[in-house]
């Protein structure tokens, strides 16, 4: 076996899995404050891409500007699709608002193909692209950086969830919403917190993704695997979908290797099959049990 070649191809899945957990935290996010599961957010993360290729190289703003800039409109996006959308379906059948957000990514497509067209794009180029090496393993260096800035971007989270008083009232919302109520919490305003941060959160991966593949319309595909990764890891699990998005980046990353790209989604949904027999609530998921 070559075993350089095993631990590129190892180097840049764990890489890949990198976004997926990213993504896969906006995911849980909006599903442990809100009970949503929001199957637009491959969309979302879209959208973050051609935002950015908007101010970037549509208006040529400086890249650190554009950053902050499609930042900002994603959680006024986030904001607004809360409060007009979400908020009025709460208490509504589950199902209503599960074709609300597949809706909403169907509208989100069609509109970024009236705005940028059918065709994929790129990005214009602001990581580095020095090849970087570990050892005598090459990893692409935009790989590595998307890596970096997801890893330091996940911890933040965590720090902030269990420091900042917006973290805790998160917390104290997804644990129990009516002792939330009882103790002062503005629970409406933390469901806008969660879309907000999500969505965010999601752009950010959505510029991180187009930096290394590009970007087109198709992009929302991305969201697929990311919501394999949050069934494997726990729907409500901010660690499962970390670990989660790690072994599946590296599962496909090695499927596609050695069986062949077509193989990546057999393996992927062999494995969200053989979880959900075994742990219907996901690896790292809480089991209710629901007394009658």
């Amino acid at each position: 076996m070559d075993w350089l070649f095993l631990a590129e191809v190892s180097l840049a899945g764990i890489g890949a899995g990198g976004l997926y957990a990213l993504t896969g935290l906006a995911f849980v996010l909006i599903y442990k404050a809100t009970r949503v599961v929001n199957l637009a957010i491959g969309e979302i993360l879209m959208l973050g891409g051609y935002v950015f290729f908007g101010f970037a190289a549509g208006l040529a703003l400086p890249t650190w500007l554009a950053i902050l800039l499609t930042l900002a409109v994603a959680g006024l996006f986030g904001g607004v699709v809360e409060r007009l959308l979400i908020r009025p379906m709460l208490g509504e059948s589950p199902i209503s608002v599960f074709m609300l957000t597949i809706g909403l990514g169907s509208i989100l497509v069609g509109v970024v193909e009236l705005l940028w067209g059918a065709n994929p794009l790129q990005l214009p180029d602001y990581m580095p692209n020095t090849p970087l090496f570990i050892g005598e393993a090459y990893v692409s260096a935009k790989v590595a950086t998307a890596f970096a800035v997801a890893a330091v971007t996940v911890v933040a989270f965590l720090l902030l969830f269990r420091f900042w008083r917006g973290g805790v009232a998160l917390r104290a919302t997804a644990g129990d919403q009516a002792a939330a109520y009882s103790m002062g919490i503005d629970v409406p305003r933390v469901f806008s917190l969660a879309w907000v941060i999500a969505c965010i959160t999601a752009a950010a991966s959505g510029m991180l993704v187009g930096a290394i593949g590009g970007i087109s319309p198709t992009m929302g595909v991305f969201g697929l695997s990311v919501l394999v990764v949050v069934i494997v890891g726990g729907l409500d699990s901010v660690l499962g979908a970390m670990v989660a998005g790690l072994f599946i980046g590296l599962l496909e990353a090695l499927t596609g290797a050695f069986l062949g790209g077509e193989f990546k989604m057999l393996a992927t949904f062999t494995l969200l099959v053989a979880v959900l027999v075994v742990r219907p609530y996901g690896l790292f998921g809480t089991h209710e049990i629901e007394r009658l």
